[in-house]
């Protein structure tokens, strides 16, 4: 025992400089993948807006379709990553490699199904929300093209959690930084296929939009997938070098997975709420005063711009969010308050130095930076 401890003791040692450093590595690589995301968001929505046949009208019909399909997403996935993430750490943190790589199957295998649901509601329900909920009968299409979208982001999401519990953050961002340029590019070209074939149809050319997206999460998913492929050697050492294996059984994990990634969810679903009865009041209640298709414009400036333009900063604190979820969990479970006391005052200190001057440079140069950046809003 002695002789197995000494052994290791380095290779601990190592590994504890490693997360050490490798935390803010993950920050910087997760906050350059969300600036990435979002400044990719900004050129599809101003390619979008610009598109003759498409502008506000189409986004409108996006933005009310994305709502729903962001709504489900956020139900059944939101917290998904931090969650097992958390878990995963704690696992790793102690030597335990095969605990948390079952872990991850059982939360592999369960939120496939939680997703695959949840696809299957949009896809079956898509006829029903277009024309009684959001009273856009346009989005129908829509809503069918991103339901495949929940199944991919949801398993995407679990695999991202393992990965980030071991440390690998920066998979994560990759994979996701990916799925943004697939979604850009794809955009643009099956919009423009779309146009073509059907006469510049503004509905089925936001289907195609929304089509995109399902496409692109579908990439993004796979290049983890190929990635864990790679990884399978290295994680079978792993489990074979496991040390304090705590079995747990599936219930008993599927229930800490939800009592951590539930909260996150609630939290999440109330920002998606908000934004859904924007889509379900906005156009029924404008409809009033003005021709449905004004209306859908008008919304299509709330939910494909202004929504667009407001979630920028918002990049900073996900990266930091992402990041400090595993390396707090690991020093939690070696009970170093040291470190969590450091990192988490580091993190709320540069969020607030970022942050703080976004809010005030957003609501006093509101109209300039929406010209700027979207030359079509007055």
């Amino acid at each position: 025992m002695i002789r197995k401890k000494s052994r290791r003791s380095p290779k601990h040692m190592k590994k504890n400089k490693q997360n050490k450093e490798g935390f803010m590595q993950g920050v910087l690589t997760l906050m350059f993948s969300q600036i990435l995301i979002k400044i990719l968001g900004l050129v599809y929505t101003l390619y979008l807006t610009n598109r003759e046949g498409f502008g506000d009208k189409g986004n409108g019909i996006c933005a009310s379709g994305y709502q729903i399909y962001a709504l489900l997403l956020t139900i059944s996935s939101i917290g998904l990553p931090s969650a097992i993430s958390k878990l995963v750490s704690e696992r790793v943190a102690v030597g335990d490699n095969k605990g948390a790589y079952r872990i991850f199957k059982i939360a592999f295998a369960t939120f496939a199904i939680v997703g695959l649901i949840g696809s299957l509601l949009l896809f079956f329900g898509a006829k029903v929300i277009a024309n009684n909920w959001l009273q856009i009968p346009e989005s129908e299409m829509t809503l069918v093209a991103l339901s495949p979208a929940i199944f991919f982001v949801t398993v995407a999401s679990v695999m991202r959690g393992y990965f980030n519990g071991r440390q690998k953050i920066s998979i994560g961002a990759k994979s996701q930084s990916l799925e943004q340029v697939f979604k850009t590019l794809l955009t643009i070209i099956v919009v423009e296929i779309v146009a073509i074939l059907s006469n510049v149809s503004t509905k089925w050319m936001a289907a195609g939009a929304n089509l995109a997206t399902t496409l692109a999460t579908f990439l993004g998913f796979s290049y983890l997938f190929l990635y864990f492929k790679t990884e399978r050697k290295e994680i079978a050492t792993e489990i074979k070098n496991t040390v304090n294996y705590k079995y747990q059984s599936v219930s008993k994990i599927v229930k800490k997975i939800l009592l951590v990634s539930i909260p996150i969810t609630l939290t999440a679903i109330m920002s998606s709420i908000n934004k859904n009865i924007d889509s379900f009041t906005v156009v029924r209640n404008l409809k009033n005063f003005m021709s449905e298709d004004m209306a859908t414009s008008l919304y299509g400036i709330l939910g494909g711009k202004v929504d667009t333009l407001t979630s920028l900063p918002l990049a900073i604190n996900v990266a930091f969010a992402t990041a400090l979820v595993p390396a707090i969990s690991a020093a939690k479970a070696k009970k170093d308050k040291k470190t969590i006391t450091q990192k988490t005052s580091f993190s709320l200190l540069v969020s607030m130095l970022i942050g703080l001057p976004c809010t005030v440079g957003m609501f006093i140069y509101a109209r300039t930076n929406t010209k700027f950046i979207i030359p079509k809003c007055k």
